[in-house]
């Protein structure tokens, strides 16, 4: 009886890994080196740097703020203050919904108690395959259109508990929403409650019906 094993080239994985991290911190020096010069560089340094690693990792900081000449704490507290820098790994989607007065009152907080239990994550926290990250937004100035979720670039309006499934199955398919609604023009996909709309749609009409927070 022949037996067939299989080896795993772990050296070569773990070669692989630290070629990729080195050419990571080389462009982070680059791009320090690239905002230095510039009045008050720290924000658009983190935002580059973030782009480049997808968060921002102990390590990353640390190079920065020696980069930039400036104390860490300082970085820590932008990173703190801020809330779309990310210290920790993100998921490919990361979910956001509103929890702003209008999407509180409308049903946000099911919402947002529904993606928990079909994702099985907590607040601020990515699935074991780091597909989905999901967290909440105070407000995203779409109040006619509550209780709103977005997706990356799509908007998702008006959800009811029993769409949210639905919504997470096109991501998991690799069918993105933004790839259904590019079919569609912007005012169908806003009117349209099963489908998302892009970003760079127009709300203004569905907002001014809106109340405001």
């Amino acid at each position: 009886m022949q037996v067939t094993t299989h080896t795993c080239d772990c050296e070569e994985l773990a070669r692989r890994a630290r070629e990729e991290e080195a050419r990571l911190y080389r462009e982070l020096d680059k791009i320090i080196e690239k905002h230095k010069e510039v009045r008050g560089p720290l924000i658009q340094t983190l935002h580059a740097a973030q782009e480049l690693f997808g968060y921002l990792p102990e390590k990353a900081q640390v190079r920065i703020a020696k980069g930039l000449g400036i104390p860490l704490s300082e970085v820590h507290g932008v990173l703190s203050f801020y809330s779309f820098f990310n210290t920790v790994p993100r998921g490919k989607h990361t979910i956001r919904v509103c929890m702003g007065t209008a999407c509180y009152v409308r049903g946000g907080k099911q919402v947002l108690e529904k993606f928990q239990q079909e994702l099985g994550i907590g607040l601020n926290d990515t699935t074991e395959d780091g597909l989905f990250s999901l967290e909440i937004n105070r407000c995203v100035g779409a109040c006619g259109l509550a209780p709103v979720v977005t997706i990356g670039p799509d908007i998702y309006r008006r959800v009811k508990v029993d769409k949210v499934p639905q919504i997470i199955a096109r991501y998991k398919n690799g069918n993105s929403s933004a790839q259904s609604s590019s079919r569609r023009s912007s005012r169908q996909a806003l009117t349209d409650e099963n489908s998302p709309a892009s970003a760079g749609s127009d709300t203004s009409e569905h907002k001014s019906g809106g109340s405001q927070q």
